[in-house]
């Protein structure tokens, strides 16, 4: 027992130390919230904090300042020939697409593929394009004053068409491989923001422009002296592809539109007013944003962001589904490659707002991910995001387009998480109208449990969240919290192993260590009579 008392307080002291070190451990295993945590000095947090519902603001149905056109708009390009693109794009054949839709006609009543499903398109608006056939309809009008009998129709940045063609775009040419990932269901357009538009700082009222006699709208009008600075865009036919007014800002390179940016129309506050209107009057059922405020981190929350969350949550309460782009990484807008994903460079709104925001991010055409797309703990999924192809944004064309603008007369392929997220809203709506029971949230359950999911912990990680949305399982596989039928929880188990030897330890280490000496004694005297063997002098035979 003295033996069993020498190491009694040795033990103790492991013990104290071993808690000790657990202690000193945990505030870095278990991620607390941010508004929770005390900011160190070179701290940022990935964690927002609760919603606070006293900053829901209501729909004012209007800009939230006077804005005046300074681009001129996307048009189409003149290339002395028309170009048809007949191949379908590799984000259809890679999500299977077809099939998809194949299984959602044949499951529903009217045999379509998201028809009676409304998506809100909360972006630069959307060119009633003869491929959205009717189904395009008037959200509001954020940006400008109305110029036209349907407040939201009109995209003169030429990047929300393109994201509503990817949702619902469907060609009347046979010939055409391109088609809209829900291509019954119908858009409704919200204009939220443009870079070709800038704050109006006088005191002049514009004139309105006469649709009634034929006049175009304003903003198809460029302000004098800058269409003649202006690229050409997409073609008719969609062999070129289009370009903005801008020559395209570096945004745009990557398919991105930036909320908050100097000198230009659209604001956090009219993002959250339009989230607050839809789902007050159940205008969608499902609402795609690609757009987004990308800051540096810091720990804290602006009172926009405040708005913004507290609208996605609204809507989120009242079944709508709500996705958006995980963002892009540009000079603006730094990459979160820290070490430790708790503490973002950057912050990017709605995105950060997971708890009811689907956010997407963005793969390639060999599956990887996106170089551009922005990483984060709020990445719900991952989309198609490279080599875009969809509806030409000119207003006037028939056809598609698969090339922007970059700088000056260069083309580059459309590109960023921006239309990412409108694969995602898309298979939304066909999730939708065949299963009209689940609400938003059951919604993007499903979604996320039939992603292909990474090799990571939990099956999610921080660049393409739950992994890359796969169409068909999410339309066919059952998933057991659906039906009722969870796993049954295993009861507590009893452990039959035998009681622990609290004695002393000794004995057998004696015996251990006889043993060990014992063989030892036995190799070195085989050691011995085999070197004695060697040297002893090889005995005459007779006859020699």
């Amino acid at each position: 027992m003295a033996v069993g008392h020498r190491f009694g307080p040795a033990r103790r002291t492991t013990t104290a130390l071993l808690a000790g070190t657990i202690g000193l451990l945990t505030p870095l295993a278990v991620a607390l919230p941010g508004w929770a945590q005390t900011a160190p000095a070179d701290g940022y947090f990935a964690t927002p904090p609760p919603v606070d519902m006293s900053k829901l603001i209501p729909d004012s149905g209007q800009p939230d300042k006077k804005y005046k056109q300074s681009k001129g708009c996307v048009q189409r390009a003149v290339l002395g020939q028309t170009v048809v693109l007949k191949n379908r794009p590799w984000g259809q054949d890679y999500l299977q697409i077809s099939k998809a839709q194949e299984i959602v006609k044949a499951a529903t009543p009217d045999h379509s593929a998201g028809g009676g499903v409304k998506v809100a398109v909360v972006d630069t608006g959307v060119t009633p394009h003869p491929w959205f056939q009717d189904r395009i309809k008037s959200g509001g009008e954020y940006v400008a004053t109305p110029s036209k009998a349907q407040p939201g129709l009109e995209d003169c940045d030429g990047h929300g068409t393109e994201v509503a063609g990817i949702i619902a775009g469907k060609p009347d040419n046979p010939e055409v491989g391109f088609v809209g990932v829900a291509p019954d269901a119908t858009i409704v357009s919200y204009r939220q923001l443009s870079e070709n538009y800038e704050p109006d700082t006088s005191t002049s009222t514009p004139p309105a422009s006469n649709t009634a006699s034929g006049t175009p709208s304003s903003s198809t009008n460029p302000p004098s002296g800058t269409e003649s600075s202006l690229p050409p865009s997409g073609n008719g036919g969609g062999g070129s592809g289009s370009g903005d007014g801008d020559r395209t800002s570096p945004g745009q390179t990557n398919g991105g539109r930036q909320l908050e940016k100097a000198g230009t129309a659209g604001t956090l506050k009219t993002l959250a007013e339009i989230i607050r209107g839809i789902a007050d009057r159940k205008a969608a059922d499902v609402i795609n944003m690609s757009v987004d405020n990308c800051r540096p981190a810091t720990g804290s929350i602006t009172e926009g962001e405040q708005q913004v969350q507290a609208a996605v949550h609204y809507a989120a309460s009242v079944g709508i589904v709500i996705v958006a782009a995980a963002g892009n990484a540009t000079d603006t807008c730094p990459q979160n490659d820290q070490p430790d994903a708790r503490k973002p460079k950057t912050i990017v709104t709605p995105p950060w707002f997971a708890d009811d925001v689907l956010s997407v991010g963005a793969i390639d055409e060999t599956g990887s991910v996106a170089p551009f797309s922005v990483h984060g703990p709020w990445v719900g999924v991952a989309a198609p995001g490279t080599q875009i192809t969809s509806l030409d944004p000119a207003e006037g064309s028939p056809g598609l387009a698969n090339l922007t603008f970059e700088s000056g007369d260069k083309a580059s392929p459309i590109q960023g998480t921006s239309f990412a997220a409108p694969y995602v809203a898309g298979l939304a709506a066909l999730v939708k109208a065949k299963f009209p029971q689940l609400d938003g949230k059951g919604i993007v359950n499903r979604i996320k449990q039939t992603a292909q999911h990474p090799a990571a912990p939990g099956g999610r990680d921080n660049f393409v969240g739950y992994g890359v949305i796969d169409p068909v399982a999410a339309l066919t596989q059952s998933l057991p919290s659906e039906v009722g039928n969870q796993a049954p929880i295993p009861g507590p188990q009893m452990a039959q192993l035998p009681p622990a030897n609290d004695h002393s330890s000794t004995p057998m280490i004696v015996a251990l260590a006889g043993t060990g000496g014992g063989l030892v004694a036995l190799l070195i005297t085989l050691f011995v009579m085999r070197t004695i063997r060697r040297n002893r002098p090889a005995e005459t035979g007779p006859g020699r």
